[in-house]
């Protein structure tokens, strides 16, 4: 049966089929071949039921108002604001791209929009000072990637949907292992940019510093409101998404009136594409989830792979490889939907924390977007740039490297991952 399974869903992806079909046919056949007397009609309810969940509201508000936020002025204010007082030092620059994208990941939870967003301005301002384009991009890539770790991380929603963990605990608990990553990368800046030899910036003055502080005071107010208001119990994470939109808005067309009220259908049609792809992937994944789990497969699988009793730590070990591998294939999202009921009973029969554990399957999720050889930030990065793959993944070996160690750092220590809870 699994092996049906799969054979059904490798043999689609090679005709090249898109994500959603095999991931709906799949459980489909399957179903039809080893129980042709279950009522179809029971599958059917399962497409419906996994886009029923109240927290998915999330998701598409949380779309728009990055896209509003993306049309805008956002993000050149916090980048502004961020240069004028890092971007003389040594590594400036490089530390300013992954402070952006981890605050820019703060408010809207999507790595693609931190690419688009932050990757075309920085880019352009790296090459200036003196970075090659493989190293630029490297670092705009992988820095993107902290939005799936900060609050309000599309993964993470993904993960508290399948497990039912709460949404908000794993915003919070993101919030550590993202600033890690962070000032990794903004170490490994400053040593790269005084091995090449990367020049020094002219430095700005205290007045400039302070007409970019006050042009970026607003949208600094993005994550305030999200973390400080999940945090003290004000609203739901779905609540802070509708309120995002309505900042955002508020923000680009009332205030800066950086886009014309007449833009705003034209940016939801957008949005509403991106959301009608990630809900058919979620209900595909419901269906999914629900054939396996009727057929036992997750038991079988977890047997054969972890044996009857694993440490936790075994279990995370292999939760990290599995789900490393997979999204380095496949969009995080279909992952997370497939291999998170395959693993979670087995992590909870080992004693682990929910909540750690999706902090570690959302850091693979992070990972493997920027991990060839088809990690979905590296083809965004070759589309938004127009370069060939092949010199978009050139620069991206030390970044994985520091993002692999801090992946141990958080199999082996719980504590960074439940400290804020």
């Amino acid at each position: 049966m699994v092996a049906t399974l799969l054979t059904i869903m490798v043999v689609l992806l090679l005709l090249n089929f898109p994500m959603m079909i095999p991931l709906m046919a799949a459980p489909m056949v399957v179903l039809f071949l080893y129980f042709p007397n279950l009522d179809p009609m029971l599958l059917m309810k399962q497409f419906a039921t996994g886009i029923e969940p109240y927290v998915l509201l999330a998701v598409p508000l949380f779309i728009f108002a990055a896209d509003i936020m993306t049309t805008g002025k956002t993000s050149k204010r916090l980048l502004d604001f961020i240069s004028s007082f890092i971007g003389h030092l040594r590594g400036g620059y490089a530390i300013t791209t992954a402070a952006a994208c981890t605050l820019f990941g703060a408010i809207s939870g999507s790595t693609q929009a931190t690419v688009v967003a932050i990757g075309t301005p920085m880019r352009e301002r790296l090459l200036k000072v003196g970075y090659k384009d493989p190293t630029a991009i490297a670092l705009i890539i992988n820095s993107s990637d902290i939005a799936l770790l900060v609050p309000p991380s599309i993964g993470m929603i993904m993960y508290g949907l399948v497990s039912g963990t709460s949404v908000g605990d794993l915003f919070i608990a993101g919030i550590v292992p993202g600033v890690i990553v962070f000032l990794l990368f903004a170490i490994y800046s400053v040593i790269y940019a005084k091995v090449a030899d990367i020049p020094l910036t002219a430095k700005a003055s205290w007045g400039e510093r302070f007409r970019s502080f006050r042009k970026a005071l607003l949208p600094l107010g993005f994550p305030i409101i999200i973390i400080g208001g999940i945090y003290a119990g004000i609203f739901s994470p779905t609540e802070a998404a509708g309120v995002s939109v309505l900042y955002a808005f508020v923000l680009e067309v009332l205030i800066y009136r950086s886009i014309h009220i007449k833009e705003l259908p034209k940016i939801a049609r957008s949005t509403g594409l991106v959301t009608s792809a990630v809900f058919v992937l979620v209900a595909g994944g419901q269906a999914f989830t629900w054939v396996i789990s009727f057929a036992r497969i997750p038991q079988m699988i977890t047997e054969a792979v972890l044996g009857p009793e694993p440490s936790a730590i075994f279990v995370l070990l292999m939760v990290t490889l599995f789900f490393f591998i997979g999204c380095m294939f496949v969009d995080p999202i279909v992952v997370i939907l497939v291999l998170t009921p395959i693993f979670y009973p087995a992590a909870m029969s080992a004693g682990i924390d929910p909540i750690h554990l999706g902090v570690v399957i959302t850091f693979q999720a992070a990972l493997g977007s920027a991990t060839p050889p088809f990690g979905v930030d590296i083809f965004t990065a070759s589309a938004v740039f127009n370069k060939p793959y092949l010199e978009v993944i050139k620069g991206t070996p030390p970044y994985i490297i520091m993002l692999v160690f801090v992946s141990f750092l958080l199999i082996f220590f719980e504590e960074l991952s439940l400290i804020l809870l």
